[in-house]
Protein backbone atom coordinates (compact mmCIF):
# COMPACT_ATOMS: atom_id res chain seq x y z
CA UNK A 1 0.00 0.00 0.00
CA UNK A 2 1.47 3.35 -1.08
CA UNK A 3 2.06 6.03 1.53
CA UNK A 4 -0.54 8.80 1.54
CA UNK A 5 0.97 12.26 1.96
CA UNK A 6 -0.62 15.65 2.30
CA UNK A 7 0.33 18.28 -0.27
CA UNK A 8 2.60 19.94 2.28
CA UNK A 9 4.30 16.66 3.20
CA UNK A 10 4.84 15.86 -0.47
CA UNK A 11 6.51 19.22 -1.06
CA UNK A 12 8.71 18.75 2.01
CA UNK A 13 9.80 15.36 0.69
CA UNK A 14 10.74 16.85 -2.67
CA UNK A 15 12.69 19.64 -0.96
CA UNK A 16 14.59 17.20 1.24
CA UNK A 17 15.45 15.09 -1.80
CA UNK A 18 16.91 18.20 -3.45
CA UNK A 19 18.72 19.49 -0.37
CA UNK A 20 22.25 18.21 -1.10
CA UNK A 21 22.44 19.16 -4.78
CA UNK A 22 25.19 21.83 -5.18
CA UNK A 23 23.09 24.33 -7.10
CA UNK A 24 24.46 27.51 -8.65
CA UNK A 25 23.84 29.51 -11.81
CA UNK A 26 25.22 26.58 -13.78
CA UNK A 27 26.76 23.16 -13.27
CA UNK A 28 25.90 19.61 -12.38
CA UNK A 29 23.97 20.50 -9.21
CA UNK A 30 21.56 22.69 -11.14
CA UNK A 31 21.28 20.08 -13.91
CA UNK A 32 20.47 17.40 -11.32
CA UNK A 33 17.86 19.68 -9.78
CA UNK A 34 16.11 20.20 -13.12
CA UNK A 35 16.32 16.47 -13.82
CA UNK A 36 14.60 15.77 -10.49
CA UNK A 37 11.89 18.36 -11.17
CA UNK A 38 11.33 16.75 -14.56
CA UNK A 39 10.78 13.42 -12.79
CA UNK A 40 7.89 15.10 -10.94
CA UNK A 41 6.44 16.71 -14.09
CA UNK A 42 7.84 14.93 -17.12
CA UNK A 43 6.78 17.53 -19.69
CA UNK A 44 9.23 20.07 -18.26
CA UNK A 45 11.29 21.42 -21.16
CA UNK A 46 15.01 22.14 -20.77
CA UNK A 47 16.63 25.12 -22.52
CA UNK A 48 20.37 25.73 -22.87
CA UNK A 49 22.31 28.99 -23.19
CA UNK A 50 25.99 28.94 -24.07
CA UNK A 51 28.63 30.72 -22.02
CA UNK A 52 29.40 34.07 -23.60
CA UNK A 53 25.97 34.38 -25.21
CA UNK A 54 24.61 37.93 -25.01
CA UNK A 55 21.18 38.32 -23.39
CA UNK A 56 20.16 41.98 -23.43
CA UNK A 57 22.86 43.81 -21.42
CA UNK A 58 24.18 40.63 -19.80
CA UNK A 59 26.43 37.75 -20.83
CA UNK A 60 25.89 34.11 -19.88
CA UNK A 61 28.71 33.23 -17.46
CA UNK A 62 31.11 30.33 -17.63
CA UNK A 63 29.85 27.00 -16.36
CA UNK A 64 31.00 26.22 -12.83
CA UNK A 65 31.12 22.80 -11.23
CA UNK A 66 32.13 22.06 -7.66
CA UNK A 67 33.16 18.59 -6.48
CA UNK A 68 35.03 19.07 -3.21
CA UNK A 69 36.68 21.75 -1.10
CA UNK A 70 38.31 22.00 2.31
CA UNK A 71 40.90 23.83 4.38
CA UNK A 72 43.48 21.52 5.99
CA UNK A 73 45.67 22.62 8.88
CA UNK A 74 49.24 21.33 9.08
CA UNK A 75 48.06 19.07 11.93
CA UNK A 76 45.77 17.25 9.51
CA UNK A 77 42.54 18.75 10.91
CA UNK A 78 40.12 19.92 8.20
CA UNK A 79 37.80 22.91 8.29
CA UNK A 80 34.99 24.29 6.11
CA UNK A 81 34.50 20.95 4.38
CA UNK A 82 32.25 21.17 1.34
CA UNK A 83 31.28 17.56 1.98
CA UNK A 84 29.72 18.68 5.29
CA UNK A 85 27.70 21.60 3.90
CA UNK A 86 27.38 23.13 0.44
CA UNK A 87 27.54 26.65 1.86
CA UNK A 88 31.14 26.17 3.04
CA UNK A 89 32.38 27.09 -0.43
CA UNK A 90 31.89 30.55 -1.90
CA UNK A 91 29.84 30.07 -5.05
CA UNK A 92 31.86 30.15 -8.27
CA UNK A 93 35.22 29.79 -6.49
CA UNK A 94 38.01 29.09 -8.96
CA UNK A 95 40.05 25.91 -8.44
CA UNK A 96 42.83 26.08 -5.85
CA UNK A 97 45.54 23.83 -4.46
CA UNK A 98 47.80 26.09 -2.45
CA UNK A 99 49.61 26.36 0.89
CA UNK A 100 49.48 29.54 2.93
CA UNK A 101 49.58 30.96 6.44
CA UNK A 102 46.57 31.74 8.61
CA UNK A 103 47.03 35.48 8.01
CA UNK A 104 47.00 34.87 4.27
CA UNK A 105 43.96 32.60 4.55
CA UNK A 106 41.73 34.82 6.68
CA UNK A 107 40.84 37.36 3.92
CA UNK A 108 39.32 34.44 1.99
CA UNK A 109 37.07 33.31 4.86
CA UNK A 110 33.56 34.78 5.04
CA UNK A 111 31.40 34.80 8.15
CA UNK A 112 28.25 36.49 9.42
CA UNK A 113 29.70 38.33 12.44
CA UNK A 114 26.31 39.30 13.88
CA UNK A 115 25.16 35.65 13.76
CA UNK A 116 28.12 33.74 15.13
CA UNK A 117 26.70 30.21 14.74
CA UNK A 118 25.68 30.22 11.06
CA UNK A 119 27.44 29.70 7.74
CA UNK A 120 26.66 32.56 5.33
CA UNK A 121 25.77 32.14 1.66
CA UNK A 122 28.37 34.03 -0.43
CA UNK A 123 28.94 34.09 -4.20
CA UNK A 124 31.23 35.70 -6.77
CA UNK A 125 29.57 34.93 -10.08
CA UNK A 126 31.15 37.48 -12.38
CA UNK A 127 34.74 37.79 -11.12
CA UNK A 128 37.44 35.21 -10.52
CA UNK A 129 37.72 34.73 -6.75
CA UNK A 130 37.93 31.95 -4.26
CA UNK A 131 36.75 31.67 -0.70
CA UNK A 132 35.27 29.64 2.11
CA UNK A 133 32.33 30.32 4.42
CA UNK A 134 32.30 29.42 8.11
CA UNK A 135 30.54 30.39 11.27
CA UNK A 136 32.20 33.27 13.09
CA UNK A 137 32.55 30.98 16.09
CA UNK A 138 34.53 28.39 14.10
CA UNK A 139 36.66 31.02 12.41
CA UNK A 140 37.80 32.29 15.81
CA UNK A 141 38.99 28.76 16.69
CA UNK A 142 41.30 28.37 13.70
CA UNK A 143 44.79 27.55 15.01
CA UNK A 144 47.90 29.36 13.88
CA UNK A 145 50.17 27.60 11.43
CA UNK A 146 50.22 26.58 7.78
CA UNK A 147 47.14 25.58 5.78
CA UNK A 148 46.51 23.60 2.63
CA UNK A 149 43.57 25.00 0.61
CA UNK A 150 41.90 22.64 -1.85
CA UNK A 151 39.03 23.65 -4.13
CA UNK A 152 38.21 20.95 -6.63
CA UNK A 153 36.14 22.94 -9.11
CA UNK A 154 36.03 23.74 -12.79
CA UNK A 155 35.10 27.02 -14.41
CA UNK A 156 35.05 27.47 -18.15
CA UNK A 157 32.92 27.59 -21.30
CA UNK A 158 29.80 25.49 -21.04
CA UNK A 159 26.06 26.03 -20.71
CA UNK A 160 23.45 27.51 -18.43
CA UNK A 161 20.24 25.52 -18.10
CA UNK A 162 16.70 26.57 -17.33
CA UNK A 163 13.31 25.01 -17.88
CA UNK A 164 9.69 25.81 -18.59
CA UNK A 165 6.39 23.99 -18.79
CA UNK A 166 3.21 25.20 -20.46
CA UNK A 167 -0.25 23.80 -19.74
CA UNK A 168 -2.37 24.76 -22.73
CA UNK A 169 -5.86 26.13 -22.12
CA UNK A 170 -8.78 27.18 -24.30
CA UNK A 171 -7.51 30.76 -24.16
CA UNK A 172 -4.09 31.92 -25.27
CA UNK A 173 -4.08 34.27 -22.29
CA UNK A 174 -1.42 33.05 -19.87
CA UNK A 175 -0.98 32.96 -16.13
CA UNK A 176 2.77 33.00 -15.50
CA UNK A 177 4.71 31.54 -12.57
CA UNK A 178 8.48 31.89 -12.13
CA UNK A 179 10.84 30.58 -9.49
CA UNK A 180 14.56 29.95 -9.25
CA UNK A 181 16.80 26.94 -8.90
CA UNK A 182 20.28 28.34 -8.16
CA UNK A 183 20.49 28.42 -4.34
CA UNK A 184 22.22 25.49 -2.58
CA UNK A 185 21.11 23.86 0.68
CA UNK A 186 18.69 26.51 1.89
CA UNK A 187 15.10 25.47 2.40
CA UNK A 188 13.12 28.68 2.13
CA UNK A 189 15.43 30.47 -0.27
CA UNK A 190 15.17 28.60 -2.48
CA UNK A 191 13.83 25.10 -2.40
CA UNK A 192 10.35 26.24 -1.40
CA UNK A 193 9.65 28.02 -4.70
CA UNK A 194 10.42 25.13 -7.06
CA UNK A 195 8.48 22.59 -5.00
CA UNK A 196 5.48 24.93 -4.75
CA UNK A 197 5.53 25.49 -8.52
CA UNK A 198 5.75 21.71 -9.04
CA UNK A 199 2.74 21.14 -6.80
CA UNK A 200 0.77 23.82 -8.65
CA UNK A 201 1.49 22.12 -11.97
CA UNK A 202 0.11 18.87 -10.61
CA UNK A 203 -2.92 20.64 -9.14
CA UNK A 204 -3.87 22.23 -12.46
CA UNK A 205 -3.38 18.99 -14.39
CA UNK A 206 -5.44 17.01 -11.90
CA UNK A 207 -8.34 19.44 -11.39
CA UNK A 208 -8.61 21.10 -14.79
CA UNK A 209 -8.33 18.59 -17.61
CA UNK A 210 -9.33 21.31 -20.08
CA UNK A 211 -8.41 24.61 -18.42
CA UNK A 212 -9.84 27.91 -19.61
CA UNK A 213 -6.49 29.65 -19.37
CA UNK A 214 -2.95 28.69 -20.33
CA UNK A 215 -0.43 28.34 -17.49
CA UNK A 216 3.30 28.86 -17.93
CA UNK A 217 5.86 27.79 -15.31
CA UNK A 218 9.51 28.84 -15.48
CA UNK A 219 12.44 27.48 -13.42
CA UNK A 220 15.53 29.66 -13.81
CA UNK A 221 18.78 30.67 -12.14
CA UNK A 222 17.95 33.97 -10.45
CA UNK A 223 18.54 37.21 -12.41
CA UNK A 224 20.60 35.88 -15.33
CA UNK A 225 18.08 33.09 -15.93
CA UNK A 226 15.03 35.33 -16.07
CA UNK A 227 16.92 37.79 -18.29
CA UNK A 228 17.92 34.94 -20.61
CA UNK A 229 14.37 33.60 -20.75
CA UNK A 230 12.98 37.05 -21.50
CA UNK A 231 15.57 37.57 -24.23
CA UNK A 232 14.08 34.67 -26.20
CA UNK A 233 10.41 34.99 -25.24
CA UNK A 234 9.67 38.66 -24.53
CA UNK A 235 7.33 39.37 -27.45
CA UNK A 236 5.33 36.22 -26.80
CA UNK A 237 5.09 36.89 -23.07
CA UNK A 238 4.05 40.51 -23.57
CA UNK A 239 1.36 39.37 -25.98
CA UNK A 240 -0.02 36.54 -23.84
CA UNK A 241 0.67 37.00 -20.12
CA UNK A 242 -2.21 38.68 -18.26
CA UNK A 243 -1.13 37.79 -14.72
CA UNK A 244 2.03 36.42 -13.14
CA UNK A 245 3.79 35.65 -9.88
CA UNK A 246 7.41 35.32 -8.84
CA UNK A 247 7.51 32.63 -6.15
CA UNK A 248 10.26 32.85 -3.54
CA UNK A 249 10.60 32.05 0.17
CA UNK A 250 7.16 30.45 0.33
CA UNK A 251 7.74 27.76 2.96
CA UNK A 252 7.67 29.32 6.44
CA UNK A 253 4.66 30.02 8.67
CA UNK A 254 5.44 33.54 9.89
CA UNK A 255 3.64 35.82 7.45
CA UNK A 256 2.31 36.28 3.91
CA UNK A 257 4.03 38.84 1.72
CA UNK A 258 3.05 40.68 -1.45
CA UNK A 259 5.80 42.48 -3.36
CA UNK A 260 3.97 44.85 -5.67
CA UNK A 261 4.59 45.19 -9.37
CA UNK A 262 6.33 48.36 -10.52
CA UNK A 263 3.07 50.31 -10.61
CA UNK A 264 1.24 48.15 -8.08
CA UNK A 265 -1.99 47.92 -10.06
CA UNK A 266 -1.77 44.83 -12.24
CA UNK A 267 -4.26 41.98 -12.29
CA UNK A 268 -1.65 39.97 -10.37
CA UNK A 269 -1.50 42.59 -7.61
CA UNK A 270 -5.29 42.55 -7.34
CA UNK A 271 -5.43 38.74 -7.38
CA UNK A 272 -2.90 38.37 -4.59
CA UNK A 273 -4.50 41.10 -2.49
CA UNK A 274 -7.84 39.32 -2.78
CA UNK A 275 -6.41 35.89 -1.93
CA UNK A 276 -4.69 37.25 1.19
CA UNK A 277 -7.72 39.04 2.70
CA UNK A 278 -8.32 37.80 6.23
CA UNK A 279 -5.10 35.80 6.55
CA UNK A 280 -2.80 36.46 9.50
CA UNK A 281 0.31 38.63 9.25
CA UNK A 282 -0.13 39.89 5.70
CA UNK A 283 2.59 42.37 4.68
CA UNK A 284 2.62 44.43 1.49
CA UNK A 285 5.93 45.69 0.10
CA UNK A 286 6.43 48.40 -2.47
CA UNK A 287 8.30 47.60 -5.67
CA UNK A 288 11.00 49.82 -4.18
CA UNK A 289 11.63 46.91 -1.78
CA UNK A 290 11.99 44.35 -4.59
CA UNK A 291 14.88 41.90 -4.64
CA UNK A 292 14.05 38.86 -6.74
CA UNK A 293 13.17 38.26 -10.39
CA UNK A 294 10.27 40.71 -10.29
CA UNK A 295 13.14 43.16 -10.99
CA UNK A 296 13.41 41.72 -14.50
CA UNK A 297 9.79 40.87 -15.28
CA UNK A 298 8.61 44.37 -14.28
CA UNK A 299 11.53 46.30 -15.76
CA UNK A 300 10.80 49.18 -18.16
CA UNK A 301 10.33 47.80 -21.63
CA UNK A 302 9.30 44.41 -20.22
CA UNK A 303 6.46 45.37 -17.88
CA UNK A 304 4.81 41.99 -17.48
CA UNK A 305 1.77 42.11 -15.15
CA UNK A 306 3.58 40.27 -12.38
CA UNK A 307 4.15 40.67 -8.65
CA UNK A 308 6.12 38.76 -6.02
CA UNK A 309 4.69 36.30 -3.51
CA UNK A 310 6.48 35.08 -0.38
CA UNK A 311 5.59 33.89 3.07
CA UNK A 312 8.22 35.91 4.96
CA UNK A 313 9.95 38.07 2.35
CA UNK A 314 13.58 37.37 1.46
CA UNK A 315 15.90 39.40 3.64
CA UNK A 316 13.23 39.87 6.32
CA UNK A 317 13.90 36.73 8.35
CA UNK A 318 17.14 36.19 10.30
CA UNK A 319 17.94 32.80 8.78
CA UNK A 320 17.94 34.21 5.23
CA UNK A 321 21.07 33.37 3.18
CA UNK A 322 22.58 31.26 5.96
CA UNK A 323 22.81 27.63 6.97
CA UNK A 324 19.99 28.30 9.47
CA UNK A 325 17.54 28.42 6.53
CA UNK A 326 16.59 24.79 7.02
CA UNK A 327 13.60 22.56 7.73
CA UNK A 328 13.07 24.17 11.11
CA UNK A 329 11.97 27.18 9.05
CA UNK A 330 10.22 25.49 6.15
CA UNK A 331 7.32 23.26 7.14
CA UNK A 332 4.56 21.28 5.48
CA UNK A 333 2.00 23.71 6.91
CA UNK A 334 3.96 26.69 5.63
CA UNK A 335 4.18 25.30 2.12
CA UNK A 336 0.55 24.25 2.19
CA UNK A 337 -0.49 27.79 3.15
CA UNK A 338 1.28 29.11 0.05
CA UNK A 339 -0.23 26.38 -2.10
CA UNK A 340 -3.73 27.29 -0.93
CA UNK A 341 -3.20 30.96 -1.82
CA UNK A 342 -2.06 30.13 -5.34
CA UNK A 343 -4.71 27.45 -5.81
CA UNK A 344 -7.37 30.00 -4.90
CA UNK A 345 -6.10 32.38 -7.59
CA UNK A 346 -6.06 29.60 -10.18
CA UNK A 347 -9.58 28.55 -9.17
CA UNK A 348 -10.74 32.16 -9.59
CA UNK A 349 -9.48 32.26 -13.18
CA UNK A 350 -11.07 28.92 -13.96
CA UNK A 351 -14.40 29.84 -12.29
CA UNK A 352 -15.39 33.14 -13.88
CA UNK A 353 -12.94 36.02 -14.11
CA UNK A 354 -15.59 38.64 -14.89
CA UNK A 355 -18.86 37.43 -13.33
CA UNK A 356 -22.07 39.06 -14.57
CA UNK A 357 -25.49 38.73 -13.00
CA UNK A 358 -28.09 37.88 -15.64
CA UNK A 359 -31.24 39.49 -14.18
CA UNK A 360 -32.26 43.12 -13.88
CA UNK A 361 -32.38 44.59 -10.38
CA UNK A 362 -31.72 42.24 -7.50
CA UNK A 363 -32.61 38.60 -8.09
CA UNK A 364 -35.22 37.12 -5.76
CA UNK A 365 -32.93 35.00 -3.63
CA UNK A 366 -35.59 33.77 -1.21
CA UNK A 367 -37.42 31.64 -3.76
CA UNK A 368 -34.13 29.94 -4.55
CA UNK A 369 -33.33 29.23 -0.91
CA UNK A 370 -30.46 31.72 -1.00
CA UNK A 371 -31.85 34.08 1.61
CA UNK A 372 -33.58 33.45 4.97
CA UNK A 373 -37.37 33.28 4.60
CA UNK A 374 -37.85 35.33 7.76
CA UNK A 375 -36.40 38.84 7.92
CA UNK A 376 -35.53 40.38 11.29
CA UNK A 377 -33.07 43.04 12.26
CA UNK A 378 -29.81 41.47 13.41
CA UNK A 379 -30.57 38.02 11.96
CA UNK A 380 -29.48 38.34 8.34
CA UNK A 381 -26.46 36.08 8.75
CA UNK A 382 -23.87 36.60 6.00
CA UNK A 383 -26.42 37.43 3.33
CA UNK A 384 -24.65 40.76 2.82
CA UNK A 385 -21.70 38.94 1.23
CA UNK A 386 -24.01 37.45 -1.38
CA UNK A 387 -25.83 40.70 -1.97
CA UNK A 388 -22.60 42.66 -2.18
CA UNK A 389 -21.17 40.18 -4.66
CA UNK A 390 -24.27 40.56 -6.83
CA UNK A 391 -24.03 44.35 -6.64
CA UNK A 392 -20.64 44.33 -8.35
CA UNK A 393 -21.09 41.32 -10.66
CA UNK A 394 -21.54 43.52 -13.72
CA UNK A 395 -19.09 41.83 -16.09
CA UNK A 396 -16.73 44.78 -15.72
CA UNK A 397 -15.34 44.09 -12.25
CA UNK A 398 -13.05 41.08 -12.06
CA UNK A 399 -13.65 38.55 -9.32
CA UNK A 400 -10.50 39.98 -7.71
CA UNK A 401 -11.98 43.49 -7.82
CA UNK A 402 -15.16 42.24 -6.18
CA UNK A 403 -13.25 40.44 -3.44
CA UNK A 404 -11.26 43.58 -2.64
CA UNK A 405 -14.34 45.83 -2.87
CA UNK A 406 -16.44 43.80 -0.43
CA UNK A 407 -13.39 42.92 1.72
CA UNK A 408 -13.98 39.18 1.64
CA UNK A 409 -11.34 36.54 0.97
CA UNK A 410 -11.19 35.39 -2.63
CA UNK A 411 -12.03 31.79 -1.69
CA UNK A 412 -15.36 32.89 -0.19
CA UNK A 413 -16.12 35.02 -3.24
CA UNK A 414 -15.44 32.06 -5.55
CA UNK A 415 -17.82 29.95 -3.49
CA UNK A 416 -20.51 32.62 -3.84
CA UNK A 417 -19.97 32.69 -7.59
CA UNK A 418 -20.36 28.92 -7.76
CA UNK A 419 -23.62 29.05 -5.77
CA UNK A 420 -25.08 31.74 -8.01
CA UNK A 421 -23.92 29.89 -11.12
CA UNK A 422 -25.60 26.72 -9.86
CA UNK A 423 -28.88 28.67 -9.67
CA UNK A 424 -28.40 30.08 -13.17
CA UNK A 425 -27.94 33.64 -11.93
CA UNK A 426 -24.53 34.26 -13.53
CA UNK A 427 -23.62 34.32 -17.19
CA UNK A 428 -21.20 31.48 -17.99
Amino acid sequence: MSELLTDGERMIRWAKDLWDYPRSLTGHGTHATLKYLKSINNDLNLHLFKSGERVFDWTIPDEWNIYDAFIEHESGEKFAKFSSHNLHIMGYSVPCDIHLSLSELLPHIYTQPNQTDVIPYVTSYYADNWGFCMSEKDKRKLPTGKYHVVIDSTKGPGTMELADLVIEGDSNDEIFFSTYICHPSMANNELSGPVLASALIQYIKHKYKKPKYTYRFVFVPETIGSIAYLSQNLDKLQDKVICGFNLSCVGDERSYSHIESRMGDTLADKALQAALIGLKNVVTYSFLERGSDERQYCAPGVDLPLCGFCRTKYGEYPEYHTSADNFDIVTADGLNGSLNVMKTIIDAFEANLFPKINVKCEPQLGKRGLRPSVSQKGFYGDINTRSDFIAYADGKHSIFDISRKIKKNLRLVIEEAEILKKHNLLNP
